[in-house]
């Protein structure tokens, strides 16, 4: 059981000095960054699906590791909100999952919460520097895609926010898991501040991929010109942990 442990301790440090150096130092090439002059943005675009198949290939596809609910931090988690907190009606809020499916929905709550509820335990990472241990609440986005019924066309997921956020992820992180659409937190209805009535959770993915007051859910066979509110300033798109 040691050199299990030493193993899997050797195989986790290698991914991420991996994920710090770049690959052997080539990180502008492989993983892009915040600020990117005209070169590097260039240089970028033309290696996005490199980028993109090393860091799935690194990320995997199975569950990772989680926290005990007494390791939940007790501090509030730290509110972003690209454009104000939107207060939306709980009776009124629908969920709307379209594009590249077979079953077009638009779920209320009531059509969420009748689904397979989990709560998962799992470290929340912001790019700004800093990470809480949170218990999130929920149903699986799989579960909800599988519902709509994916087109194996279906390559990625466009993610429409109440406050304007706007956000894509390849659809094998929206398949994986351990992403949910959180409807709680830490055992409690989920605050408006934190993205209520649903948000997305997961720990494969850094903090802005998870977007907040989700209305919308469209699968697509490519992505269209816009990758998200930051993507489209120059953070990196895939954004995986």
């Amino acid at each position: 059981m040691a050199q299990q442990a030493a193993t899997k301790d050797a195989t986790h440090l290698n991914r991420r000095q991996l994920l710090g150096l770049g690959l052997s130092g080539g990180s502008s090439l492989l993983l892009g960054g915040c600020a990117l002059n005209g070169l590097s943005e260039t240089v970028g675009n033309a290696t996005q699906p490199l980028n993109e198949r090393i860091e799935a290939l690194m990320q995997g596809k199975g569950p990772v590791p989680l926290f005990r609910r007494d390791q939940v931090d007790p501090k509030d988690l730290l509110v972003n909100s690209f454009n104000g907190v939107p207060q939306l009606d709980p009776a009124r809020y629908r969920l709307r999952v379209d594009g590249l499916v077979s079953r077009p929905l638009s779920l209320d709550l009531a059509a969420l919460a009748a689904l397979p509820q989990q709560e998962l335990v799992m470290r929340h990472v912001c790019v700004e520097g800093w990470a809480a241990i949170v218990a999130w609440s929920g149903v699986r986005l799989a579960d909800v895609l599988a519902l709509a019924g994916i087109s194996n066309l279906g390559g990625y997921l466009a993610i429409d926010s109440a406050d304007q956020y706007f956000e894509t992820w390849d659809i094998a992180s929206a398949l994986h898991p351990q992403t949910l659409l959180a409807t709680a937190m830490n055992g409690a209805p989920l605050p408006a501040a934190n993205g209520a009535p649903v948000r997305l959770a997961t720990p494969i993915k850094l903090g802005y991929k998870l977007s907040k007051w989700v209305t919308g859910l469209k699968v697509m066979a490519s992505l269209e010109e816009r990758r998200g509110t930051w993507e489209d300033q120059g953070y990196e798109w895939f954004a995986g942990l």
